[in-house]
């Protein structure tokens, strides 16, 4: 009767925590980490859309102006958990103050960039400070809001990053036509100065500083890591799916990288991953979950451009409108799908996410071509919207239940599994679109043979939601088990 009495009273409690606004400090804090994320995303996406023009203007083939969106992600995907950790040691407000400034300052850099080589190099510095941005502001969201309202600010964060994602192709088109190509990065300058400004005023101070920050860094496993990653991202964007001797070879050497990794942080003092990370069931799942999901993720935007051109025979504006929907959907979804966390509890949505998703990519390869585009989109947007419930229940689920001097390093953590997710989803899934097809040019290949493509990536994907869903499972009823063995021993043999 007092165990139903307390969980009653705690219930009541949450409710009235859940329904209570944000401080107006809060929210100008919330506000800066919204514009660090936006900041990141949009730093990915407008420039994809400028590469034909820098092809032009710096009279290259794509295999270099490539690099400038490569250089990016490389260096973000490599450095994010090193910056969450350092996060973690000399205090994440400075850090991401640092972050900011990076960012701005590498975004000038990349506008009057006179080379394609320096504008490259720009980029990756520009990457360096997305990572420490993408690293903190989880982690920050998870030390300001209160636990009750942290569904809803995560819910936000998906959001803007969905913007980001949206807005960069339309914005990056609108100033390379109006403006020209320069824009497309100094368009950040101001956002940027604007996001410091409130970054700096709102953001709460660091909580003592730690002395023994530089013996508490781990230099070695961060150079290892980083490597690793760049190797394993080599591996899968090179030859854009297909598997050569050289990919091969980076790949072998992102596995040796990967084993000298564990060796070595298995032996220093202050290890950049703490080994107790991964012996956390929770955590586990959902760094696990994430890949598996942002995998699925990239499938759309790998098959849609070959699948609306080739098999319903759209032009580049209508797929390019067609496309837009999935992040639409993402933007308009992610501030609900916070509060429906809030108000029910994270394992709930999660579950709910990836049914939906396993439901829109199981019946997408069945829909019918004469369908047209609402055959292809209607499924799409089952498959967002899943996607935004889940990354938003699985955000809060993973940051607000760890330590306070672990949310720097598991949110970099987080945001790697992501990443990781999406250039593994390049690969995989334009691979199995290529062996659906069985056609070596997908540009030409006939429309019988890009629907069987679709129809067999997306079967593919259905597996691996349906992997993330028996995952999510599982994690739950373990944990359920490890409470229920906890309270047997604390009633019954613990001491009188």
């Amino acid at each position: 009767m007092e165990f139903k009495l307390k969980s009653k009273i705690a219930g009541s409690s949450i409710a009235a925590n859940a329904s209570a606004p944000l401080t107006p400090a809060i929210r100008r804090a919330v506000a800066s980490l919204l514009l660090a994320t936006l900041l990141s995303s949009l730093g990915t996406s407008i420039a994809n859309v400028g590469l034909p023009t820098l092809a032009q203007v710096f009279n290259a083939p794509f295999a270099q102006v490539q690099w400038v969106v490569l250089a990016y992600l490389l260096a973000m995907t490599a450095l994010i958990v090193g910056a969450g950790r350092l996060g973690d040691i000399v205090g994440r407000r400075r850090l991401l103050l640092a972050g900011i400034s990076l960012f701005t300052v590498a975004s000038v850099l990349c506008g009057i960039a006179p080379t394609l080589w320096l504008l490259i190099a720009a980029r990756a510095v520009q990457g360096l400070g997305a990572a420490v941005m993408l690293a903190l502001t989880m982690a920050f969201v998870a030390e300001t809001v209160p636990k009750a309202k942290a569904g809803s600010a995560m819910g936000l964060l998906g959001t803007m990053s969905a913007v980001g994602t949206a807005l960069g192709p339309t914005l990056g088109g609108v100033l390379i036509a109006s403006v020209g190509w320069r824009a497309i990065f100094l368009v950040n300058v101001p956002l940027g100065a604007l996001t410091l400004f409130l970054a700096h005023r709102y953001l709460p101070a660091d909580r003592g500083a730690r002395k023994t920050a530089r013996a508490d860094f781990d230099p070695v496993g961060t150079l290892l890591l980083a490597l690793t990653l760049v190797a394993y991202a080599l591996a899968m964007t090179m030859g854009h799916g297909s598997f050569g001797v050289v990919n091969m070879t980076v790949l072998a050497a992102a596995v040796v990288g990967a084993g000298l990794f564990v060796f070595t942080e298995a032996r220093v003092a202050s290890p950049l991953i703490q080994p107790g990370v991964f012996r956390n069931p929770a955590l586990s799942a959902g760094f696990a979950m994430s890949a598996l999901v942002t995998t699925v993720v990239m499938a759309t935007l790998v098959v849609g451009p070959f699948y609306l051109a080739g098999a319903l025979g759209l032009a580049p504006a209508q797929v390019g409108l067609a496309m837009s929907s999935g992040p639409i959907v993402a933007a308009l979804t992610g501030v609900p799908a916070g509060r429906i966390i809030d108000r029910i509890g994270a394992y709930p949505v999660t579950i709910i996410g990836l049914v939906a998703m396993a439901a829109g990519t199981s019946i997408l390869p069945l829909m019918p071509t004469g369908l047209g585009i609402p055959g292809y989109i209607a499924p799409l947007v089952v498959i967002t919207a899943g996607f935004a419930l889940f990354q938003g229940a699985n955000n809060t689920a993973v940051m607000t239940d760890i330590r306070a001097e672990q949310r720097g390093v598991v949110s970099g953590l987080l945001n790697l599994s992501r990443n990781l997710g999406l250039i593994t989803g390049a690969s995989v899934m334009g691979s199995v679109l290529a062996l659906g097809t069985a056609s070596s040019n997908l540009v030409t290949a006939s429309q019988e043979a890009v629907v069987a493509g679709m129809r067999a990536t997306f079967a593919v994907a259905a597996v691996l939601v349906i992997v993330a869903l028996t995952i999510a499972l599982a994690s739950h009823a373990g944990s359920r088990r490890a409470i229920a063995d906890r309270r047997v021993q604390g009633d019954g043999l613990g001491p009188q």
